[in-house]
């Protein structure tokens, strides 16, 4: 469909890169797409559990253009609505009422003057919830879990008095729904909600407060009630008193509840983590800024759900949540966060492989309430656990090499040949992704049978459509290891990325296809993410797969397969082997000439001549490829049991103009066995790699405290790079920001110096990037150790915008 999000190059298979061609990124969906799908809501083709919904819900849909206002990236940059006055409420803005309703304050009524909710960062609540870090002054509590105010009042506290606090989110808050929570002090409330007198002295009342486990996370409304034989007091609202409720994975009875501290530091707490790419034999890894504590990120995240309209109801499940947040997160069907790209074009928006963080993304998605452009699978995937660990999730950014798109349910991935074994990329619309990055969040599910509690798989690529839209997710990832694709959701597309077979079909003379080969251990090869405590990566695959050609494992994947399109395809295999090949990795370096090699074996007891094919094309990681630029044919004779080697010099000269993003090149290997007709087949994938820039500290950091760092970068190229950007950003540290720094020369080394002043103290990641036409994927990260201001502050007040630009001038750039 020209134009629309299939014709996107560089991104499904059956779609070559052609060099000629300048292709249009993702294009925006219409405003009304929804109107087109026969009048069934988001929520309907999303989560059936959040289906249902009263006419009066006023909450529901998307956000009315011209709704929202003015909008910053501040703490009270909330949807204008979601806070707004309504008859409902418990009280607004304005004097105080008594029961009569016409503000009359009588003798002896207990009246409330104030209240102090210890909500700064240094209070006991902040401290408890594990929620100190946020850079907000609100009180920010996690569900399931008591909190501790104090209430100033007009007279001392009596037995005989009655107090009522109460909680509202939405625009009509009901009781029955839990979006309107009334907590009687002393009586115990419902649902797990009760208050408690600790202390009464003088005109103070401490109130020790309990949250439900099972509360919907959001930002209420706070207000207090009193009642005694003089009349009725109720406390005006005052958005000083707003509350923030979150998931508790400290909690027992929260389902999203996480038994390892040590998890819960890394996959809630950590601002920070790592983000792996490239290829299996080459993996190459960044650091990436998430950021969920930094001032404004909080109520992008909530901006998010409620810009999808997400009944309030359904924001205490987990499951619900993460389903939305996947399919939010990109900007398919709802106008979310991010626009993805893979064409190779960025003008219009920022190279994804530019981004160093999610908080500049997501705080311009809540300024402008447009979709930002341009992600891809780990900008995604960054975004995601931002929003996630915000909200309270448990949550990792996962990476799977050889990661399969599969396309058409058969659990395999296809790839076409011709007669002589040179792929028929017009035919090949399953593609092997060199990588792809995707999240775990951690819950259970009471929605499902016993045993699929734990780690879920959320994808917010738009890959395939779940009950119609682009969402994904979540998945038991035992559902997956064990084949068991009937299992919500949308286990069959994940189980196929991590654990299909690659199955080559070559055409026959009379235009029939005929299966030559299944290369069963080239899907989900290796599966990892960031260890515990460490910048080291951990293996994973287990958890994913059982071991690679055991029993399970092939009952997992005939299982599945049995359930999709083809459930018939290993019926036709041909298993006569006897001459291995293998393709060995070379360390490829941008801009430097490099060499292929294959490796042929003969493991039977007679000669063998094989007629060796080696094809060599530039290809996205995304697996979709562009026309062979280079080619080598050699007829090899192998004695029993003897080895040979078949190598293939390339030149950057003759790759240069090939290149497209993150540098990879795609070799496909096919041979032919003349004595018994064995077929050869492998694709092997590579990757050139770029420089890193390279961050030093010029003295001590200290919160409040201007403080300097110097960037150094070495041009690999011949060439000159343009329009070069630098990106630097770090949590506590630094403000999203932007360095044009103009062009850099062929071979040039250039330095830059910035300055910064950390917000909050303790170790910090302070992340920088560059970007140019010519060159990407260059970025450099230091570790920060902020001491604490002299005055003994442990924090530093921050407000402004998402991000700053400068302009760095010529003359301020050092040489080499």
């Amino acid at each position: 469909m020209e134009g629309g999000p299939r014709s996107d190059v560089g991104r499904w298979g059956g779609n070559p890169w052609q060099p000629p061609t300048t292709p249009s990124p993702e294009p925006e969906p219409e405003p009304d797409r929804r109107s087109r799908r026969g009048g069934r809501s988001f929520w309907a083709r999303c989560c059936g559990c959040c289906s249902c919904r009263n006419a009066e819900d006023d909450d529901w849909g998307p956000e009315r253009r011209g709704d929202r206002g003015g909008r910053g990236s501040g703490s009270r940059s909330r949807r204008p609505d979601s806070r707004g006055s309504d008859s409902r409420r418990p009280g607004s803005r304005g004097s105080a009422v008594n029961a009569a309703g016409d503000g009359t304050i009588r003798e002896g009524m207990l009246v409330v003057t104030g209240m102090d909710l210890l909500s700064s960062r240094s209070d006991q609540n902040r401290r408890e919830h594990h929620t100190d870090e946020f850079e907000y002054d609100e009180l920010i509590l996690r569900r399931g879990q008591p909190f501790h105010m104090v209430l100033f009042l007009s007279r001392p506290y009596e037995s005989s008095d009655h107090v009522t606090l109460e909680l509202c989110i939405g625009n009509n808050p009901e009781v029955g729904k839990g979006t309107h929570v009334i907590i009687p002090v002393g009586k115990g409330g419902s649902g797990g909600w009760k208050a408690q007198v600790t202390k009464s002295s003088g005109q103070n009342l401490n109130l020790r407060v309990h949250t439900s486990p099972n509360a919907i996370i959001g930002k209420f409304q706070f207000t207090v009630r009193t009642r005694c034989k003089a009349g009725e007091f109720q406390l005006p609202f005052d958005p000083r008193n707003e509350i923030y409720i979150l998931f508790n994975p400290w909690c027992p009875e929260d389902i999203v509840y996480v038994d390892h501290e040590d998890w819960r530091q890394e996959y809630v707490l950590n601002e920070s983590g790592r983000i792996y790419y490239g290829t299996e034999a080459q993996i190459g890894e960044r650091t990436w800024n998430y950021g969920q504590f930094d001032h404004g990120v909080l109520d992008a995240c909530l901006y998010i759900l409620d810009r999808r309209g997400m009944p309030y109801g359904g924001r205490r499940d987990p499951v619900s949540v993460s389903r939305v947040i996947s399919a939010m997160v990109n900007s398919l069907d709802d106008n979310g966060v991010l626009i993805g790209n893979w064409s190779g074009d960025y003008s219009r928006g920022t190279n994804p492989s530019a981004w160093v963080g999610s908080v500049e993304i997501l705080l311009s998605y809540l300024r402008t309430g447009n979709s930002v452009p341009f992600g891809q699978c780990w900008v995604f995937a960054g975004v995601t656990t931002t929003v996630l660990r915000c909200l309270g999730l448990a949550t990792r950014t996962v990476t799977n090499f050889n990661s399969a798109h599969d396309t058409d349910t058969s659990l395999t991935m296809d790839i076409y040949f011709d007669e002589n074994m040179k792929p028929l990329e017009h035919l090949n619309h399953d593609s092997v992704w060199n990588f792809h990055v995707w999240n775990d969040c951690w819950m259970k599910r009471p929605d499902l049978p016993s045993g699929f509690d734990g780690w879920q798989v959320v994808d917010a690529t738009p890959q395939e459509t779940s009950s119609g839209i682009f969402c994904c997710g979540p998945c038991s990832v035992q559902s997956i290891k064990n084949g068991l694709v009937y299992m919500k959701y949308d286990t069959p597309f994940i189980f196929a990325e991590v654990n299909s077979d690659k199955v080559y079909w070559q055409r026959q003379d009379d235009g029939s296809f005929k299966i030559v080969y299944v290369e069963e251990k080239a899907i989900g090869s290796l599966i990892i993410t960031k260890a515990i405590g460490s910048n080291m990566r951990e293996d994973i695959t287990h958890t994913y797969k059982h071991p690679e050609g055991s029993e399970a494992e092939r009952k997992a994947v005939e299982t599945a397969a049995a359930h999709g399109s083809k459930p018939n395809v290993y019926a036709t295999r041909d298993s006569t082997e006897d001459v291995a090949m293998q393709v060995e990795a070379q360390d490829a370096v941008m801009g430097q000439d490099l060499t292929v090699c294959v490796v042929l074996t003969n493991r039977g007891s007679s000669p063998r001549t094989v007629k060796l094919h080696l094809y060599l094309s530039v290809t996205f990681y995304t697996g979709v490829t562009g026309s062979v630029f280079k080619e080598s044919k050699k007829e090899v004779v192998l004695a029993p049991g003897a080895s040979e080697r078949v190598t293939m010099p390339v030149a950057y000269k003759e790759y240069r103009a090939q290149l497209v993003d993150q540098g990879a090149m795609l070799l496909n290997v096919s041979g032919h066995v003349k004595e018994n007709g064995q077929v050869l087949a492998k694709q092997h994938t590579f990757r050139l790699r770029t420089p890193d820039l390279s961050l030093t500290l010029l003295g001590a950091a200290v919160v409040g405290q201007e403080c300097e760092v110097q960037i150094v970068f070495k041009n690999p190229l011949p060439v000159t790079l343009t329009n070069v950007v630098f990106r630097l950003e770090g949590s506590g540290l630094q403000r999203p920001k932007i360095l044009n720094v103009g062009d850099i020369g062929g071979n040039e080394t250039v330095t830059l110096r910035q300055t910064f002043v950390p917000v909050r103290p303790g170790p910090r990641q302070l992340i920088a990037s560059l970007d140019s036409p010519q060159l990407s994927q260059v970025h450099g990260v230091i570790q920060v150790d902020v001491a604490p201001a002299g005055g003994g502050g442990a924090f530093s007040d921050i407000r402004g915008s998402g991000r700053s630009r400068e302009t760095i001038p010529m003359a301020s750039r050092g040489g080499a």
